[in-house]
């Protein structure tokens, strides 16, 4: 999926959360905590899988931006661009853990993250998404205003 313009309106934030959206640079161990903890329910794998240094040189990038999204404190969501000074950016992990989802957070996020993230270079963010993700991801992110690009398959070994 892709998004060719940055979001003009933003989402209004739910006024019965108290919350805060950073951009953050966490330690490896707490990383892979939120991670684990916003992927696992789906399957993600791709980072705790990573060699510890390749994962640390990844966070410690500039091209690198992680917002996180806390709920008292407590980090409950991730949005995680790759390649974010250029012009063609990667919206490599978004995802709340599973007890924050469906109090409309999850689009304030987004939809945040993108206006903040948007800069005059931006020409495009990108994302994949697969049949292991939320059932509401693919009309969140259209909601968000990204459109689909391409279908594909790929099968990995067991």
């Amino acid at each position: 999926m892709e998004l060719l313009r940055r979001p003009v309106d933003a989402v209004p934030a739910p006024d019965t959360e108290i919350f805060a959206i950073g951009h953050e640079r966490p330690a490896v161990g707490d990383y892979l905590a939120l991670y684990a903890a916003v992927g696992g329910p789906v399957q993600w794998d791709q980072r705790s899988r990573m060699p510890l240094p390749e994962l640390q040189r990844l966070i410690a990038n500039d091209s690198t931006v992680l917002f996180v999204l806390r709920l008292e404190a407590q980090p409950v969501g991730m949005c995680e661009l790759l390649n974010a000074d250029g012009s063609d950016i990667e919206l490599a992990n978004f995802g709340l853990v599973p007890a924050a989802q469906g109090r409309g957070l999850g689009a304030h996020f987004l939809n945040a993250a993108l206006r903040t993230a948007w800069s005059a270079s931006t020409r495009r963010v990108w994302l994949r998404t697969d049949t292991n993700d939320h059932p509401r991801a693919i009309p969140a992110y259209e909601r968000a205003g990204f459109r689909i690009y391409a279908r594909g398959v790929e099968t990995f070994p067991d």
